[in-house]
């Protein structure tokens, strides 16, 4: 398989669902922070990125697999590929390995999707589902790749290409619920950010004001 140029990483995908601006910041300006909910991530996927293949009854299980996808540009390596036989053929259902459980938001989805996009494009068969493995809950849970994550996920990688495009990390807006558990958040400095760029456009909209009162002086 030729190779693709200047990929985006498939993790760059979660971050990016999660947050533009951090997505930018690992991976465009290679910023990284780790705390004890990364250090826990890191571990587990360093016990799955073995590379290796194994047949367990009729299922092919391939363990840091290598995946990309020249249409939409992204690459990177999956925790676990399970092949199905069907109609024929296999059937891939990605696994990805995530630390805690299931999230409100739709970030570890989104880069499962990317997973899926990958390997309908290198095996010419359709990848309907696959499933998040949480170390928390020790269950997996099944995801749907349907329409609506479907264009979730390219749409996000769509930006994450202009951005790397342009060079430019997007500006910081402070979110608490995102920004309180982001590792990056003392590299961000999001409350520090927006507010000097309120107090930025507050400064410009005061001279602009002041500019027209005094146009406006017999």
């Amino acid at each position: 398989m030729d190779e693709i140029e200047n990929p985006i990483p498939l993790s760059a995908v979660q971050h990016a669902v999660y947050c533009l601006r951090q997505a930018a910041l690992i991976h465009l300006e290679r910023l990284w922070q780790e705390n004890v909910f990364t250090a826990e991530g890191r571990i587990l996927h360093d016990a799955v990125h073995e590379p290796g293949a194994r047949r367990c009854k009729d299922v092919r299980r391939v363990h840091a697999m290598a995946l990309s996808c020249r249409r939409l540009g992204v690459a990177g390596i999956a925790d676990l590929v399970e092949f199905r036989a069907a109609d024929g053929g296999e059937t891939a259902f990605p696994v990805e390995f995530k630390r805690g459980k299931p999230k409100l938001h739709r970030a570890d989805e989104a880069q499962l999707c990317a997973q899926a996009l990958c390997l309908e494009e290198m095996t010419g068969r359709p990848v309907p589902r696959g499933a998040l493995f949480y170390a928390k809950t020790k269950r997996r849970q099944p995801v749907n790749f349907d329409e609506e994550l479907r264009n979730l996920t390219e749409g996000v990688i769509a930006r994450l290409h202009d951005i790397f495009s342009t060079g430019k990390t997007p500006a910081a807006s402070f979110r608490a619920q995102t920004c309180r558990a982001c590792s990056l958040i003392e590299l961000c400095q999001p409350k520090a950010c927006a507010r000097s760029a309120a107090e930025w456009r507050n400064r410009q909209l005061a001279a602009l004001l002041a500019d027209e009162g005094n146009n406006d002086r017999p």
